[in-house]
């Protein structure tokens, strides 16, 4: 077969698809997998529970994943790929979960892109029950350079950071991966090479302090952020937002933490040796943050969770909480209640519920970040204080 170059193979790539085919060998293929235990099966069965929104969700995310992929199979190419975001990057999709979704470009500027994003566009809209977010973060294309080369300064705007941290901690591609993977390892060389202290393992800890600042600042955007949008909107949505930072918002700054934490502690089973490289070993430090963040949030803080087991009380805690919040989503009654509200009216049983659950949610990570047995407590005073 002869080779296409990058602008047939955009052409190509806009011809009709054969769904029913490409459905049946996919399935096939997947047929043929062994079954891998997931750690939320790990953690449910040492603690003899079960949250069974937690699955849900990720068994519909999972779901509504393999459709895109079905839909949009030929689209991308070594230099594109199609990643989504927000609750189907997280595993935590709902039925009236939206599909943040970009076209993440890595490679030479084409006309064809547009019309690329436009059939992407099409294709979502079809599987998906509402419209990407006002913001326009999502629904568009997404170049690779400012995503490498404007971190931090005065070009490094809002958008552009907010894209960098979802597309290292909440995001999932459908399709190839071959532009997602180098785009994710050139942010994190940015990060590792030019952070002194980790990579020449001057310090008392090893954490890269460059990576975790960035995924703080933009955990404080976003807090920020609800103010301004809860002013500018004039309370619509607010209750919802409300919620929604204070776990899944949350959650993905925890996520980062931890997988920063990590690289000092052994709060994972993904390092070769155990242990993170030594100096001047910063190749070795990308590839081992690289396959970290390949996991969701949720993942990331239950494998934490895993390793330390003198926390399993705090483990129910935090699940239970986050489950519970789940369950409120996926019900079309509740999740219609906190949508309609326009404030943080505590009147409302929907939002004081989420809200109580949000403080168990709270709580159990406060106990887990200073926490004394382990290192947590010294490395959340040394790095998430000061």
């Amino acid at each position: 077969m002869h080779q296409l170059n990058g602008q047939n193979r955009i052409a190509f790539a806009l011809l009709p698809i054969p769904r029913i085919f490409c459905y049946e060998v996919c399935i096939r293929s997947m047929a043929s997998m062994e079954p891998v235990q997931s750690l939320l099966s790990i953690l449910e069965q040492r603690l003899g529970t079960n949250w069974s929104q937690l699955k849900a969700a990720s068994e519909r995310a999972e779901a509504k994943r393999r459709k895109l992929r079905f839909a949009l199979k030929g689209i991308d190419s070594d230099d594109t790929s199609v990643v989504v975001f927000g609750s189907l990057g997280r595993n935590e999709f709902t039925e009236a979960s939206d599909i943040d979704w970009t076209l993440l470009i890595d490679g030479g500027a084409d006309p064809m892109h547009l019309e690329l994003t436009r059939k992407i566009a099409d294709e979502v809209k079809a599987l998906s029950s509402k419209a990407v977010g006002r913001e326009g973060l999502f629904g568009s294309m997404t170049f690779s350079h400012d995503l490498v080369h404007q971190i931090g300064g005065e070009d490094d705007t809002n958008r552009n950071t907010t894209r960098r941290i979802l597309l290292l901690l909440e995001s999932k591609v459908v399709g190839r991966e071959e532009a997602y993977d180098r785009v994710i390892s050139q942010i994190l060389k940015r990060y590792v090479l030019e952070d002194q202290g980790f990579v020449k393992g001057t310090g008392k800890y090893h954490v890269p302090r460059f990576l975790l600042n960035d995924f703080a600042r933009n955990w404080w955007t976003m807090a920020v952020d609800f103010a301004y949008k809860k002013r500018t909107r004039f309370g619509q949505g607010a209750a919802i937002r409300n919620i929604k930072l204070r776990f899944s918002r949350k959650l993905i700054y925890v996520s980062g933490l931890l997988t920063c934490f990590g690289c000092h502690m052994v709060l994972d089973d993904l390092k070769p040796t155990g242990v993170c490289p030594g100096t001047g070993s910063s190749p070795d430090c990308v590839e081992c943050l690289h396959r970290r963040l390949q996991r969701t949030p949720i993942d990331i803080l239950i494998d934490a969770l895993l390793h330390l087991r003198h926390m399993d009380e705090t483990a129910k805690k935090i699940l239970s909480a986050y489950d519970g919040f789940l369950g409120i989503l996926a019900d079309e009654t509740s999740r219609n209640c906190l949508q309609e509200l326009d404030s943080d009216n505590e009147s409302d049983k929907t939002f004081s519920y989420a809200r109580e659950l949000s403080h168990e949610f709270r709580d159990g990570l406060m106990d887990l970040f200073f926490d004394q047995k382990s290192q947590m407590y010294e490395l959340t005073k040394n790095y998430g204080v000061f």
